[in-house]
């Protein structure tokens, strides 16, 4: 069995750059509160439950939001950021100098 890596070209030139892409933070931030809603919606009161016509909307929330936060960090996973490389990194050294 061989072990195929990646183009090296595909793969961005820095930590830096994997660090910024947006699908991250979004995915990520979605993810914590809603952990955060769906463990307050456990321990939501039936006096609370009844202001929002008996629905756990903490917990209905926080799966939605659970859901949502993982499939981001699902597609940042799956399509990695890839960095095109540009026209000054195309072009050969100039042997002369100039």
């Amino acid at each position: 069995m061989t072990n195929v890596s990646p183009n090296p070209a595909d793969e961005p030139k820095s930590a830096a750059a994997r660090l910024f892409d947006i699908r991250l933070l979004i995915g990520a931030l979605f993810t914590l509160y809603g952990v955060m809603l769906t463990v307050a919606g456990f321990f939501t009161s039936d006096a609370q439950r009844a202001k929002a016509s008996n629905i756990n909307i903490n917990l209905w929330l926080g799966i939605g939001m659970l859901i949502l936060g993982l499939l981001f960090l699902l597609w940042q996973r799956l399509n990695p950021l890839r960095i095109e490389p540009s026209a000054d990194d195309a072009r050969p050294p100039n042997p002369g100098g100039h």
